[in-house]
């Protein structure tokens, strides 16, 4: 009687032991439901010339306009939506006009923001590439940065900015004073509304603030008063990083859709990301080289109004554009 006991008992362990990682799996590591999306084109090689690219870091989409940021070659270029190149606008330097690594970009109110990586600043453009003004300064204190990753920007014009080695983020007035900040200035976190280098940052329509926790490998999300909602990204979103679906290797760039969903490029996963409001992970597409529809890193993404969705391919130097599978 005992002896079958035993057995029985090392049967239901070794049934246990089996299921737990089943278990494991569906609970962290949701299905997709939709289609990946099917690559179009791309455009770009290395180089310095008009159309080719050094880095490109940031991308931004203007009615029937793409924005990219040329990191290296410290500079915007402006291209159609089938990259057709237009125009370009800045060189490396820090003076107003000049562009100290130019990353993560946003459109508001007919203006060009870039953020500024070497330059700690947010400098702000007319959309023909004409200089504005420029807000904050390279510091610790409030209204301050060290290495701005990206901006985006509220109705109101306030601006909210991921200070990239202060593990937190700022909400500025259009002026450059401090409204608020979220995280620990100079701390890193794995806990809610705490920050391990941030790259970036979008708006919803209904005031929801998305930040790109980067080396946090997660998504935090915020509500339209500032108050922490969610944050996505692995088994409890506490930084475990990963290949899986939801998952991330460094989150770097995010863009709201037309329908308010929310793609994040997955750097080393070389890979877009992209979800529902609420965080339901929907599908990616990408993968790892340099043929068509690849990724070398990456880095950026933006979406146009039809749906279609750009992406910058930062080690292979090139805009890569696609579309939800079945549109037209």
């Amino acid at each position: 009687m005992q002896l079958r006991s035993i057995s029985k008992w090392a049967k239901n362990s070794a049934l246990l032991l089996l299921t737990l990682p089943v278990a494991a799996w569906l609970a962290f590591v949701p299905s997709a439901k939709e289609p990946p999306y099917s690559f179009v084109s791309a455009w770009g090689e290395k180089g310095s010339a008009p159309g080719q690219f050094d880095d490109p870091t940031g991308i931004a989409i203007a009615g029937d306009e793409v924005f990219v940021s040329d990191a290296r070659n410290g500079r915007i270029q402006v291209f159609d939506l089938t990259g057709r190149f237009k125009r370009q606008f800045g060189t490396p330097g820090k003076g107003a006009g000049q562009l100290g690594r130019p990353m993560n970009l946003a459109i508001h109110a007919g203006e060009l923001y870039v953020a500024e990586y070497f330059n700690d600043r947010i400098q702000v453009f007319a959309l023909d590439g004409k200089p504005q003004r420029t807000i904050a300064k390279s510091g610790s204190g409030p209204g301050e940065f060290n290495a701005p990753g990206g901006v985006a920007v509220a109705p109101d014009g306030d601006l909210i900015v991921p200070d990239f080695y202060h593990h937190r983020v700022q909400r500025l007035k259009p002026d450059g004073k401090f409204v608020r900040q979220w995280g620990v200035t100079g701390e890193k976190g794995h806990t809610a509304a705490a920050f391990i280098y941030p790259t970036d940052a979008a708006l919803a329509p209904d005031g929801r603030l998305y930040v790109a926790d980067g080396y946090a490998n997660r998504i935090q999300v915020f509500d339209a008063s500032g108050k922490f909602i969610a944050k996505w990204g692995g088994p409890f979103a506490v930084g475990v990083p990963g290949p899986f679906n939801g998952w991330f290797k460094v989150v770097t760039g995010l863009a709201v859709g037309p329908q308010g969903d929310i793609f994040a490029a997955d750097f080393y996963n070389h890979r877009i990301q992209k979800f529902r409001a609420d965080g339901s992970f929907l599908t990616s597409f990408g993968g790892q080289g340099s043929g068509p529809g690849q990724f070398n890193h990456a880095i950026a993404v933006a979406a146009a109004d039809d749906g279609t969705v750009f992406a910058l391919d930062f080690g292979n130097n090139r805009v890569l554009k696609w579309k939800q599978a079945g549109a037209r």
